[in-house]
């Protein structure tokens, strides 16, 4: 096949044929997703009068990677990378919590930093991974539904609309799960729908390097994937 002849083909053809750069996208994927938990959640920072967690910067950037994988490789590999982010989440959470739990050598001062880091309460853990599991496979879904309603073309409208549905069931679930009774109801919509509107408009801004990415994956693996057989369920994991 020519590194540079793309061709159409149902998702269900492909079985679990490998992929030349699937599993580096899969990596990535899984690599900012915990970054985006690990690096920026502890953090609220402030710029123009907007407050808003650093893991805005990087939780984005998932949602784009999530695009790709559903554009070029289709909704089931897709899917499968969902699953594997859920389960490394998972294990980060139990890890965070067995680490902190450990009494600290005599002499050693940084365990309430390190508790501030990362001790997150068990409700954050869970609003965390039921919104990133429910919106990532939302986002991919509508992507994959929508690339056959418009035949591939209008790549932009797929993966804003895919982000703002995907980042709306985010918000919807990880927001009042995490902080509904502790926060007032204004607290929680105001953050709810900033956050939101944050996140897809930095997707928006991205749109260009997800066409840049795109259409180089798709010339190197020499397929253009289309989810027409795909049985959509979310609660699989193999192709």
């Amino acid at each position: 096949m020519n590194d540079w002849a793309v061709h159409r083909v149902d998702a269900g053809a492909l079985g679990a044929r490998p992929l030349r750069y699937y599993d580096f996208v899969m990596a990535a994927f899984v690599a900012i997703l915990l970054l985006s938990n690990l690096i920026g959640a502890a953090k609220l920072s402030s710029l123009g009068g907007f407050t808003f967690g650093a893991g805005i910067l990087f939780f984005p950037l998932g949602y784009v990677i999530g695009d790709v994988l559903t554009e070029v490789y289709g909704y089931a590999r897709a899917r499968r990378c969902v699953w594997a982010g859920f389960a490394a989440m998972l294990f980060m959470a139990v890890m965070s919590w067995v680490v902190v739990a450990l009494p600290p050598a005599e002499g050693w001062t940084g365990q309430e930093s390190y508790e501030a880091v990362f001790g997150s309460t068990w409700r954050i853990v869970f609003a965390s991974l039921i919104a990133f599991w429910a919106g990532e496979l939302a986002n991919s879904f509508v992507l994959a539904r929508m690339k056959l309603l418009t035949q591939g073309k209008h790549l932009w409208m797929r993966t804003i609309g895919s982000t703002i549905v995907g980042q709306g069931v985010d918000s919807l679930l990880f927001y009042p799960l995490a902080f509904y009774g502790n926060w007032t109801d204004a607290q929680v919509l105001t953050v709810m729908v900033t956050n939101w509107a944050m996140k897809v408009g930095w997707e928006a801004l991205l749109t260009p390097v997800t066409y840049v990415v795109v259409n180089a994956l798709k010339r190197r693996e020499g397929l253009d994937v289309y989810d027409a057989g795909t049985n959509f369920t979310p609660f699989r994991a193999r192709l």
